[in-house]
């Protein structure tokens, strides 16, 4: 079955990184992969653009089905693996709508860390503004710390007692957030989850070697 599939990523993305994570999970290893360069531009290399027009990683194939955003890669796999590696859908509906909030608001998660951490590359510099800085970063710790509040009293998970889909998709955007620097310090259950997860299997083995390889950041040290 994995023999059938491709994936074409990059090291230190937090979409690839989810993927691979799924992919552990549902035990389909041995699928063909080929780790590629953002600094060299292969993301708009022939090789990714004949499987994913936009240009972007991830770029998955299964057998004839292509899909290509990380988070329908998740879902993809499971729906297709069911029976296979482990459950990602819990049963009850309260988790099951549960999972489906957090990974949407995952999304808005990984924007607001994205709107600071990309700011001085996106906006030229005439155009900076410090209170739109400033405003950026409020709307991140305000963010962050309701992720805080989610796992107050929880079981270590996002969406219940069991790992699922919420932590494949959102774990990857909360791991990269500590390593620009944040303070575990400041959001102790958010750090909690984290650590927690950072010796499961499927995380453990799929860690970014670029991150391994490469100094954590400071662009979050004082939040």
């Amino acid at each position: 079955m994995a023999k059938d599939m491709t994936l074409l990523w990059g090291s230190g993305s937090p979409p690839c990184w989810r993927v691979q994570i799924a992919l552990e999970e549902k035990n389909l290893q041995g699928y063909n992969q080929k780790l590629l360069s953002f600094e060299k531009g292969e993301h708009k290399s022939k090789e990714v653009l004949e499987i994913n027009p936009r240009g972007q990683f991830p770029a998955f194939k299964h057998k004839n089905t292509i899909v290509n955003e990380s988070c329908a890669i998740c879902f993809y796999l499971e729906n297709q693996f069911k029976s296979q590696g482990n459950q990602l859908i819990p049963e009850g509906a309260a988790e099951v709508g549960l999972m489906y909030q957090r990974i949407f608001e995952g999304q808005i998660l990984g924007q607001k860390i994205a709107d600071v951490v990309r700011y001085t590359k996106k906006v030229p510099e005439a155009e900076r503004h410090d209170s739109a800085v400033k405003r950026n970063r409020e709307a991140l710790k305000q963010e962050i710390q309701t992720w805080d509040g989610y796992l107050k009293g929880s079981d270590g998970y996002l969406s219940g007692k069991s790992f699922s889909l919420a932590d494949v998709i959102v774990y990857p955007v909360v791991a990269f957030f500590f390593r620009l620097g944040a303070n575990e310090s400041h959001y102790p259950n958010l750090a909690a989850y984290y650590n927690k997860l950072k010796v499961r299997p499927s995380i453990k083995k799929t860690w970014p070697q670029y991150w391994l390889e490469a100094p954590g950041q400071e662009q979050l040290k004082d939040l």
